[in-house]
């Protein structure tokens, strides 16, 4: 290679498996994170002339992390975890149940808000499922555009433009206003990430459940989830289980995972990326004497 620019380019070269939306190499640019992780055992790769970090092995639960869990009380930073994965499952999943059960489970809607969803859709000429996929890709198109303007109008572009489109399509007719809903509860979803690749990995897969929700609705969103399990648990980071501490389940490695114990309760480092020293804090094991060694 004649130069490397940026730590992406090492990223994707010493990546286990390539063919997949999700990062499995943590990247930071703060050097309290990546302190923290070297006091776990993971490994960090520097490049010159860029501010960014590798760290490695990298786990799933990972990008639900944030240094500020441990900032505060451990009940916060429990609950703003929840928070997160919430969002992930919002992000993920809010278009395709909408479009699953206003078109093939309708019985699933309290009469009052059918008639309600009845009465805004009436006049609107395309089918659910197109109206979503048309308001996700000009929010994904506004956001594009938002980032590439100069900072100081990106974000205004990105607020009014979202806004007057949405409100013109509902005036217009061509989208309904719970669709709109909708898809501005995705957006805002998407944002609660604290990693940005994660973020754009939720985002493409959002448009492959919402395929399978207009196809075979809510059975092909159970589809979709299976084969998401799968193949975040088919994932290895050097070697590291990507679902660890879930798949494989290790116990003790619970406390640091969906919720945050007291600091008083983190004694180990995680088990399958240190082997070596495991213990975070205490007393160290005191050497055997020689004279028991010679007698064993």
């Amino acid at each position: 290679m004649d130069g490397i620019l940026e730590s992406g380019y090492i990223e994707e070269l010493i990546q286990d498996k390539t063919f997949t939306f999700f990062p499995t190499i943590f990247n930071t640019e703060r050097p309290d994170v990546a302190a923290s992780n070297l006091l776990e055992g993971r490994v960090m790769n520097l490049i010159d002339g860029t501010p960014f970090v590798l760290v490695a092995p990298a786990t799933f639960v990972q990008y639900f992390q944030v240094n500020e869990d441990y900032f505060q009380h451990a009940t916060i930073g429990t609950f703003l975890r929840f928070i997160r994965l919430f969002a992930f499952f919002a992000a993920l999943l809010a278009p395709a149940i909408f479009i699953a059960v206003t078109t093939l489970h309708k019985e699933m809607i309290p009469p009052a808000l059918l008639i309600s969803l009845a009465a805004q859709r009436e006049g609107v000429p395309f089918p659910v499922f197109v109206e979503a996929l048309v308001m996700e890709l000009t929010f994904e198109v506004l956001r594009e555009a938002g980032v590439r303007m100069p900072k100081a109008t990106g974000q205004a572009v990105s607020i009014v433009g979202t806004f007057v489109i949405g409100v013109a399509a509902v005036k217009a007719g061509l989208v309904s206003a719970a669709i709109v809903i909708v898809v501005s509860i995705t957006a805002i979803a998407s944002f609660v990430f604290p990693a940005y690749n994660m973020g754009i990995a939720v985002r493409l897969l959002r448009f492959v459940m919402m395929f399978l929700a207009a196809v075979y609705g809510l059975f092909g969103i159970t589809i979709g989830l299976i084969a998401l399990v799968l193949h975040l648990s088919s994932l290895r980071s050097f070697g590291t289980p990507y679902m660890a501490p879930f798949g494989p389940f290790i116990a003790a490695d619970q406390k640091d995972a969906l919720i945050r114990v007291p600091w008083r309760g983190m004694i180990s480092r995680p088990s399958l990326i240190n082997q070596k020293n495991i213990v975070r804090k205490g007393k160290p094991p005191k050497p055997k004497s020689r004279s028991k060694q010679q007698k064993k």
